[in-house]
Order: structure tokens, then C-alpha cells, then sequence
């Protein structure tokens, strides 16, 4: 399949709840039905989309080059507020949320996105980001320097520390 990459603007808000829905249904253990769709509005999930646009906000979609249809996507952002996301290591470390739909996995889409995200954004010191245990994505994570930080949690945090 043919895709391109653009960057996520404000008006790419309703992408990301999908996206988001879909990062978290692909968290789910094999044989485990699917989350009903309003756990995207737990405020812990909800923070990685809510108000999409804001200062320091960074992302990147992919879409079907031929219909325009969103395929995947890769954001940053900061950690605001009192509800802190999974992935969260500290106030200065932004993290990453990222899906690719499942019929779409396994084609370097993911890696597409995400080599587009990090060297976009060399300013970056680190990025954190957080992963259901057993998800093949942590080997593409890995490819990419992250690594696993201690933490209290279901799940596992990873950090990207870039040296800037």
C-alpha cells in the first residue's frame, strides 16, 4: 500500500481519539475482547488528545495516498494538569503516543512515523512513551534507543534519552 506522511494540525483532533482508541485496543492480550470506546475518555487516556494544538504539541499522521484516509499516527506531548499519561517520567519529558490500524501493521508504516516524529524533533532531550508487555511494538522501540524505566504500573515505560 502506498501512504504519505504529514504533520497533525489542530484540525486532526478526531484522527487522534481514533488513534488513541486504537493504541489502546492494540494493548489488549490476545484471545481479550476489545475496550469499549469511551476508555479513551479516562482522563489519564484522554490527556494525549484533549485540546489537540496547544504549545509543544508535535505529530505526524499517515494517510492512503490514494484516499486520504488516516492509517497512522505518531504524536509528542508535554505532560499537563494532574493527570499524568502512562508513559510519564517527569514534567519536561513529553510522551509518545502512537498506532497504526491493524491492517496496516507490519508494512514500516510505524517505522515511517516514528523515524519522522524523532528527527523532526532534535530539540528533544527525551521522550517517554508506554507499552502493554508482550506488545510487538517494543522492538521497534528499541530499534529507536528506547528503553525500559523503572516504574510503578501495569505496563512497561520506556525512555528515549537523545543527548541534546
Amino acid at each position: 500500500m502506498s501512504y504519505r506522511i504529514r504533520a497533525l494540525t489542530p484540525e486532526d483532533e478526531s484522527i487522534l481519539w481514533e488513534m488513541l482508541y486504537q493504541a489502546v485496543h492494540g494493548g489488549t492480550g490476545p484471545g481479550e475482547p476489545p475496550p469499549p470506546r469511551d476508555i479513551i475518555q479516562k482522563p489519564e487516556l484522554a490527556r494525549y488528545v484533549e485540546g489537540w494544538g496547544r504549545a509543544g504539541d508535535v505529530g505526524f499522521v499517515a494517510t492512503g495516498a490514494s484516499d486520504d484516509m488516516p492509517i497512522g499516527a505518531a504524536w509528542l506531548r508535554l505532560p499537563v494538569g494532574e493527570h499524568k499519561g502512562y508513559g510519564y517520567v517527569d514534567d519536561e519529558t513529553p510522551e509518545l503516543a502512537f498506532a497504526v490500524l491493524p491492517e496496516h501493521r507490519r508494512r514500516g508504516i510505524g517505522t515511517a512515523l516514528l523515524t519522522q516524529l524523532v528527527t523532526s524533533n532534535p530539540e528533544q532531550s527525551a521522550i517517554s512513551l508506554s507499552v502493554a508487555a508482550g506488545n510487538p511494538a517494543v522492538r521497534l522501540y528499541e530499534r529507536f534507543g528506547f528503553k525500559v524505566v523503572p516504574h510503578t504500573g501495569k505496563g512497561i515505560v520506556m525512555r528515549q534519552d537523545r543527548g541534546v
